[in-house]
């Protein structure tokens, strides 16, 4: 079973904070034996009708550890990076979609500098943090309903390793506006000193798709090619007295990182700014889907006014529609498999057209609806919500709504992703199908072929 450690007074602990994609969380660590985490304070929703702390959960990691506790599976220990790579696999997160962070942004922070930058990883549905030589591993597993979980696995060589549930003690730090009030997860761009400490008196940015390049990638390694385009990443403050003043010509287009430190201690030479560029958008669609399962489920509890729930499901369908998205303004190519990787996964109309095919050169996707939509977190919307989100996303996708907040849809790319939902996403609601487009009947598709 997933261990719940609590505390023990006899037992020394050291309070620290991890912050994984910028989301922070308290830890304790015994003085002896495995990681421990406590189990004390006030936890936000941890009461009736969310009950974050209670409720029996389902998410990714969670499955995994009772996959291990059956004797399914087994976590494999490699000497240099524990069970990383196992955990990886076994999760199903691809190895291309690692990122490299050289801020001080976790627990372990004393390991992180831009000589041994943090790695993660990340899939639709959770997110890993590996720090070399760290005593854990960082993981964020997003569960059906009550979104953000938060684990960590010891790293030490060990004959049961067990993921154990962390649970939120410095809530001041963790539910905060950035992960829009919720127990969420958040990317953080930052101007980072030659130590990878955030300099005095500098910016930071919460970073989604919203994001401009110019204010991404701040304390961070980036893969790639921008063009003319330039971002924060690759590069640190020279001078304490202007901050804010960065060489960012210097850090773009940069497609090898073994200059910067040993690329050899990682799983990949990689930190893919395509990778990049998918994880802020996902960190704030995990974000809304939660806030808006959270407060309909509130409003339902307490009979409250549907605008509890409507304000932030519209506020979902148009972070969907990617209706805020900041522009690009020339190609933008990975460094690795990571493109591919990602777009390969579909589903796919008969046409072959997927939400997961990307444009970069303009825009992030070629069909800006997000593929969370297909998620399990998304089709655990409380029935009200979800009836919402549908009946807003039917409006816009058929034109019914011409309002200037969806004036960067075109007509195109409505039908266009009308018709990739209309065959790939099960469980529309039946008005949904009066716009499927009839199939050609043998002899049209013949002539079609013929006049070709």
């Amino acid at each position: 079973m997933l261990a719940n450690i609590a505390s023990s007074r006899q037992s020394l602990f050291i309070k620290t904070c991890i912050l994984i994609f910028g989301c922070l969380f308290l830890f304790d660590w015994r003085a002896l034996g495995q990681v421990a985490v406590r189990n004390q304070g006030f936890v936000p929703f941890s009461e009736e009708p969310i009950n974050y702390r209670s409720a029996p959960v389902s998410d990714p990691v969670y499955k995994l550890q009772q996959r291990l506790d059956r004797g399914e599976v087994r976590l494999t220990y490699e000497s240099g990076r524990g069970y990383l790579k196992s955990v990886l696999d076994l999760l199903e997160i691809p190895v291309s979609s690692q990122s490299l962070a050289f801020s001080k942004t976790s627990f372990q922070f004393r390991k992180i500098s831009p000589q041994t930058p943090r790695a993660l990883y990340f899939n639709d549905d959770v997110y890993v943090g590996w720090v070399k030589d760290g005593k854990a591993l960082e993981l964020i597993s997003f569960d059906p309903n009550q979104g953000a979980i938060f684990y960590i696995l010891d790293e030490r060589q060990a004959e049961k390793p067990t993921f154990e549930r962390a649970e939120l003690d410095c809530t001041q730090c963790h539910v905060v506006a950035a992960t829009r009030g919720v127990p969420g997860v958040l990317v953080r761009s930052i101007y980072p000193k030659t130590t990878g400490t955030q300099a005095a008196g500098a910016t930071s940015f919460t970073t989604g798709h919203q994001s401009p390049l110019s204010e991404r990638f701040g304390g961070w390694y980036v893969t790639g090619s921008t063009g003319k385009q330039t971002h924060m990443g690759n590069v640190v403050v020279q001078n304490p007295e202007e901050p804010e003043k960065l060489d960012r010509a210097a850090g773009a287009n940069l497609t090898d990182l073994s200059k910067k430190f040993d690329t050899s201690l990682y799983l990949t030479a990689h930190s893919d700014i395509v990778a990049q560029l998918v994880q802020a958008h996902q960190t704030q669609m995990h974000n809304l889907i939660t806030l808006t399962n959270y407060q309909t489920r509130l409003a339902l509890h307490t009979n409250a006014a549907p605008k509890q729930y409507e304000t932030p499901a519209e506020e979902l369908v148009r972070y969907l529609l990617f209706v805020d998205e900041a522009p690009l303004e020339g190609r933008i190519t990975g460094s690795s498999s990571y493109t591919k990787d990602f777009a390969a996964r579909g589903p796919r109309d008969s046409q072959g057209r997927s939400l997961r095919q990307f444009d970069l050169q303009k825009r992030l996707f070629k069909y800006p609806c997000s593929y969370l939509i297909y998620s399990e977190a998304f089709d655990s919307l409380p029935g009200p919500a979800k009836q919402y989100v549908y009946r807003r996303l039917l409006e816009v996708l058929t034109g019914r709504d011409q309002t200037p907040a969806f004036a960067k849809l075109t007509t195109e790319d409505r039908r266009a992703i009308l018709d990739i939902l209309l065959a790939t996403k099960p469980g529309l609601p039946e008005e949904w199908n009066q716009y499927r487009i009839p199939p050609k009947s043998s002899s049209a598709r013949a002539a079609t072929q013929h006049h070709q």
